[in-house]
């Protein structure tokens, strides 16, 4: 992870016709005269592909990166250069059957959508745009028929709290690559959403966990996921029940009696997806619409600019990136955690909570030393064998 991250995040525009309640780049109708030009972009690409082989997957979000008409020919160059290239678009009247083609003939290998929601006054009230909800499971299912992988992300926020269990639903019945439950991070538009208690996450993470088995899921910006596998991993050895050792409450309780009213507890078992290592600065990078670097887009510190430093050199070498990297550097509950080298915290949303990068994560409940299996634990650590198998997709 210090030599090269997993995933580089490209913000390809603001522009975007939604005004989405979380937005974290405070989306506008018009593009930035200041954005990468096609040259520079494709500068950009090669910067990516300059960290060797396998090369990062480049993800050209926005705003809502059709709102660029070069969209396709970066696609194609990235494609050409030995880059893996994913698209997230917004779901608006420009994603179309003929658009999906477009950019899957060009190269691209998958699709992000945004889905917040079971039904439509749900997504299009948090999206603020009629509409979303149906170009949104439109544009799935024309992304599936063509062959291409689709990864649905769902923000978890007070709107749909209990509403997830149907959008876990819906990823069964339509089919994903992945399922993402993305934890708002108070940073643009964002800012003004209600927040959930630690209580409130701990109990929505080991809910992921546990539809894990019927679809591939993970979570963003709740890096303290991996610390719930891994405890949920050792009490399904030890055949100690979860709720009382790690104290879930009604939340939990609501989710998962609603998920087995769906039947989201039956039917095949798949292995479940194992949480990546992956943090701000640590396996992820961020590349602005004006090609300000950053370790998340939600977290808005800088590290050089692509116009002007390659890629490679402040990925490894910034001062930002290699301090994030340390986690003899946490604060707080943080650093006193035994699972701080394999979760570290949203440091996103430490620093919009706190302004210190560095700081506990507000939404993690855990107590350090509270987890009653400290040998267990030191002996799967030790080990270097991650929460579940490698293999398992």
């Amino acid at each position: 992870m210090a030599e090269r991250p997993f995933i580089v995040i490209w913000e390809s525009t603001r522009a975007c016709p939604l005004a989405c309640l979380h937005c974290r780049a405070e989306a506008v109708p018009d593009r930035d005269p200041r954005e990468l030009d096609t040259a520079a972009a494709k500068d950009l690409m090669r910067q990516v592909a300059a960290f060797g082989q396998p090369a990062p997957l480049f993800v050209i979000t926005g705003g809502d990166p059709f709102q660029r008409p070069d969209l396709t020919e970066l696609i194609a160059h990235g494609a050409e250069a030995g880059v893996r290239v994913a698209v997230s678009p917004s779901g608006t009247p420009t994603l179309t059957p003929l658009r999906l083609r477009e950019i899957h003939a060009a190269g691209a290998v998958g699709l992000s959508l945004s889905l917040d929601g079971s039904t439509a006054e749900l997504h299009d009230g948090f999206r603020g745009v009629p509409g979303v909800y149906r170009w949104t499971l439109d544009a799935w299912d024309a992304a599936r028929a063509l062959g291409m992988k689709v990864q649905i992300n769902t923000t978890v926020a007070r709107h749909n709290l209990h509403d997830l269990p149907d959008v876990v639903r819906l990823v069964r019945d339509h089919g994903a690559m992945l399922w993402s439950a993305f934890f708002l991070v108070p940073t643009g538009r964002g800012r003004g959403l209600g927040v959930l208690t630690p209580a409130e996450t701990e109990d929505v993470l080991n809910f992921v966990y546990d539809v894990g088995l019927t679809v591939p899921a993970k979570t963003t910006e709740a890096h303290h996921f991996r610390r719930v596998a891994l405890q949920r991993r050792i009490l399904s050895d030890t055949g100690d029940d979860p709720v009382t050792v790690l104290r879930l409450g009604p939340l939990y309780r609501e989710l998962r009696e609603r998920a087995a009213d769906l039947g989201l507890d039956s039917g095949g078992r798949r292995a479940r997806r194992p949480p990546l290592d992956v943090n701000a600065g640590r396996g992820f990078v961020f590349v602005s619409h004006t090609g300000t670097v950053h370790p998340s887009g939600f977290l808005p510190l800088g590290a050089g600019n692509v116009r002007e430093t390659p890629l490679t050199d402040i990925y490894r070498d910034a001062g930002l990136f290699t301090g994030l990297r340390d986690a003899d550097r946490l604060g707080g509950r943080c650093g006193r955690c035994e699972f701080r080298r394999v979760c570290g915290g949203s440091r996103s949303r430490a620093y919009g909570v706190t302004g210190d990068p560095y700081a506990e994560e507000p939404w993690c409940g855990y107590r350090p030393g509270s987890f009653p299996y400290p040998g267990e634990l030191e002996a799967l650590l030790g080990s270097g064998v991650p929460a579940h198998p490698r293999g398992a997709q």
